[in-house]
């Protein structure tokens, strides 16, 4: 319960201090090809769940 309400105070302020954390951490570079790996996985994911819903409707 105290987690949620804790995601839920999230603000402009503390958004952009995670960006520039994450920034600082990986450098400009590198981010693009995190995101393109974070994409890829999540699209991999969703393709998983799809195949399993498929297979236990047969």
């Amino acid at each position: 319960m105290i987690t949620s309400k804790i995601f839920l105070a999230i603000g402009a302020p503390q958004v952009i201090l995670i960006v520039v954390m994450i920034v600082l951490l990986f450098g400009g570079k590198k981010i693009p090809e995190l995101m393109r790996g974070l994409g890829s996985g999540i699209k991999e994911f969703k393709d998983a769940s799809k195949d399993d819903e498929k297979l236990e409707e047969n």
